[in-house]
């Protein structure tokens, strides 16, 4: 279950902030919250036990931008570059990204719940021992990625692009539905149940090139 803003280890010490994000600056233990950026460069920031809420951010970049020990909740993004961005100890609760550029960034003890990516781009980036729990995954590129300890428990995987990605400890049982468009041959290291098996086989029978015919 999600915390609450008031669950935090640090929210006593939260400060509200409404200025303008700037690149290169370090924001500890700032709280943005109802605010709509358009095209910000925040490149290079640092967001050290932070809580961000009722955040839409429309373009703009976040490159290499740092967020450790960060809180979000209905933060929205929209064709954001989060290229080679670092994440840590961070906790993401109903928010939305669209057209996100993640390519070769770093996530590290993420949860990620009741959120909806559609069309991010992932390919490249280390993830380890994060967490999808009832979130919808639709046109996601894990493409050259690397997954490590990632579950998806009550999660939603439409069309996702797995080429050439290293899998090691995925376990998808917890997931609702799983739809792979490409790379089924990266699933090897994940864990599957026998339904998912089952929902999988006419993919499996097509990219082993295997005609399936009825009587």
């Amino acid at each position: 279950m999600s915390r609450a803003l008031t669950d935090l280890p640090f929210a006593r010490r939260l400060t509200p902030f409404d200025g303008e994000l700037e690149s290169d600056q370090e924001y500890d233990n700032a709280h943005v919250a109802d605010q709509q950026l358009e095209e910000p460069d925040c490149r290079g920031s640092r967001f050290i036990e932070s809580a961000l809420t009722e955040l839409t951010v429309l373009r703009g970049s976040l490159r290499f931008t740092r967020f450790a020990d960060v809180w979000m909740r209905g933060v929205r993004l929209v064709g954001t570059n989060l290229g080679q961005s670092d994440w840590q100890d961070a906790e993401l609760v109903d928010s939305a990204w669209s057209g996100v550029e993640i390519v070769s960034a770093g996530l590290r003890r993420i949860r990620f719940e009741g959120c909806k990516f559609e069309s991010v781009n992932f390919r490249n980036s280390n993830l380890r021992e994060v967490e999808f729990v009832d979130c919808v995954l639709r046109d996601v590129d894990f493409a050259e990625a690397a997954l490590r300890q990632i579950t998806f428990p009550g999660s939603t995987l439409m069309r996702i692009a797995l080429d050439r990605a290293r899998l090691q400890d995925v376990d998808l049982r917890g997931a609702r539905s799983i739809d792979i468009a490409s790379g089924l041959d990266a699933l090897r290291g994940a864990t599957i149940n026998y339904g998912q098996l089952m929902d999988l086989a006419p993919a499996f029978a097509q990219a082993a090139g295997i005609i399936v015919r009825e009587d």
